[in-house]
């Protein structure tokens, strides 16, 4: 009755995104990622939540509750009338409980990334260093504290201004000590492989996992893209690479699965 509608199933049983990230780990890397070190503080929230995903099935239930929350407590206070204290109270420390289950599984994601990146060398992929810059207090109990007491503030701003929706990540080159921002495109662009290798490593331990690699591998130079295929060969991880030509996967022609997607349909070869 929804023409269009995306249909996902287990098991023969209609089931929502959510769920099926329960049974599945999914990492991609897309051209539309290559400017995530120049973008806004939202657009690297969003992309730690995604990875987040792969490693805490239950991130999604847990960011949800946390957005509703904030709605509502930004809906209250926007109201001219100001909000009512009881219900400000109350819907604080659902907002509390929500934002420190976020905040804590987006701090152990970039931890575990850390501990993955380490001891990788600073070439062929540029090693990046990841920090994780709270926006709030990671405990629940100070993060209610800290939104009780920032009413007044808030209220003026007609907004809250404490918590994981101010989170950011902040990345810099270890190679050189700059930070990503200010890295060339190339160089970025490493940082960006050697995080989304990291984390499909990471991803595939105890589930099974997919990865997308989408026009990957004919931005790299030769010793880049071979040293991927290694790294691939051995990650445990469905990988899945896209191009529009042929050449850049000659190295692993032999040992792919290959199709031709060409007007609208799929052929092997």
């Amino acid at each position: 009755d929804r023409p269009g509608r995306r249909l996902l199933r287990i098991n023969s049983a209609n089931t929502s995104a959510t769920a099926l990230a329960e049974w599945l780990a999914m990492g991609w890397l897309t051209p539309a990622m290559d400017g995530l070190f120049m973008a806004s503080p939202g657009e690297r929230r969003r992309y730690m939540d995604r990875l987040a995903l792969a490693l805490f099935p239950d991130h999604a239930r847990i960011s949800g509750r946390f957005e509703a929350a904030l709605r509502e407590r930004n809906r209250m206070l926007a109201d001219e009338r100001g909000p009512d204290r009881g219900w400000l109270v109350a819907n604080e420390a659902q907002l509390a409980e929500a934002g420190a289950a976020l905040a804590s599984r987006r701090a152990a994601l970039v931890e575990a990334l850390g501990e993955a990146l380490k001891d990788e060398p600073d070439e062929p992929f540029a090693r990046p260093l990841l920090v994780y810059e709270a926006g709030g207090p990671l405990d629940a109990g100070a993060l209610a504290e800290a939104l009780a007491a920032g009413r007044s503030r808030d209220i003026a701003a007609r907004r809250t201004l404490t918590g994981p929706h101010r989170d950011d990540l902040a990345v810099t080159m270890a190679g050189k000590g700059a930070p990503a921002a200010q890295c060339s495109t190339g160089e970025q662009k490493a940082m960006l492989v050697a995080i989304t290798l990291a984390h499909a490593a990471l991803a595939a331990r105890g589930r099974a996992s997919v990865l997308l690699l989408d026009e990957v591998a004919a931005h790299l130079d030769p010793v880049r893209r071979e040293a991927l295929f290694d790294r691939l060969r051995a990650s445990g991880t469905q990988v899945w690479l896209t191009g529009t030509e042929p050449a850049p996967f000659a190295g692993i022609l032999q040992e792919a699965a290959c199709w031709r997607v060409n007007g609208g349909a799929v052929e092997a070869f």
